[in-house]
């Protein structure tokens, strides 16, 4: 089985890629897609280790966009730094989450809750390359503010908290063109109940597939999706949208499904 979607210390991870890598192997897993925030820092670093433990790794991305005020999350499968328009994005985007970080922490310590960019960063573990709200989570934690990250987000940082800051906002049509003009496959995460509203626009953009199988679906909302991709041709993926080595594999798909993504390549 394969895991399509998993997160590691290069975005907001908890492991190393190479952690994840063997961790994977642990859990039985024969294959994982490295989908770090709008970066390939990992890459290279995963796709090693999978040669020598015998793991296939898929290269890819999670691109963060806005449509409305809603967060759409679009994966990029077989992406490459070659492509100098995609990596420029991305570069764009993980400058963004920086300095949406550094006005976080300003905003923080005039709740009342002081802290600093060195502590934000050391909760980036070994990688600093893609900062986000998660370290700033884990800093609050660590911190004593609260006592799970589950609390910052619902106390602070969520959108409507006192501490939110707005991102760069990138539309999920340009992060799909930006995924296949990159030279790679499109596929669009957890789209939960955006998924009847926003499929059409997506797909004339270039959408190759649709993560039906996640751990926030339950099987009404999986079943819908399910139709919506057999109505308009798309893929059918899933993954555990893992952060921690303990949520790998929660969601996965069959072999077959990388091969369908490739043909559609």
């Amino acid at each position: 089985m394969l895991d399509l979607h998993t997160h590691s210390s290069a975005s907001d991870g908890r492991q190393t890629p190479r952690e994840l890598v063997w961790q994977a192997k642990a859990r039985g897993l024969k294959g994982i897609a490295l989908t770090d925030h709008d970066t390939l820092a990992g890459i290279r670093e995963a796709f090693a280790t999978g040669l020598e433990i015998g793991v296939a790794v898929l290269p890819g991305v999670e691109l963060s966009a806005e449509w409305g005020e809603q967060d759409v999350h679009i994966l990029g499968y077989w992406v490459s730094q070659k492509h100098r328009d995609l990596t420029d994005l991305m570069q764009r985007l993980r400058c963004d989450r920086a300095n949406r970080v550094a006005k976080i922490v300003q905003r923080l310590g005039a709740l009342g809750l002081p802290l600093t960019m060195a502590e934000v960063v050391t909760a980036a573990t070994s990688h600093t390359d893609s900062l986000g709200r998660p370290h700033v989570a884990r800093a609050l934690v660590a911190r004593g503010y609260v006592d799970s990250m589950e609390a910052a987000f619902a106390r602070y940082l969520d959108r409507g908290r006192p501490a939110y800051v707005p991102r760069y906002k990138l539309g999920p049509e340009d992060a799909v063109m930006a995924i296949v003009g990159g030279g790679g496959v499109a596929v669009w995460a957890h789209p939960g109940a955006l998924a009847s509203d926003l499929i059409e626009p997506l797909v004339e953009a270039g959408l190759t597939g649709i993560e039906v199988f996640h751990p926030h679906h339950d099987p009404a909302r999986e079943a819908a999706l399910s139709g919506l991709a057999l109505r308009y041709g798309l893929v059918i993926t899933g993954g555990s949208d893992a952060h921690d080595a303990a949520e790998l594999g929660i969601r996965n798909i069959g072999l077959n499904t990388w091969f369908e993504l490739w043909s559609r390549k």
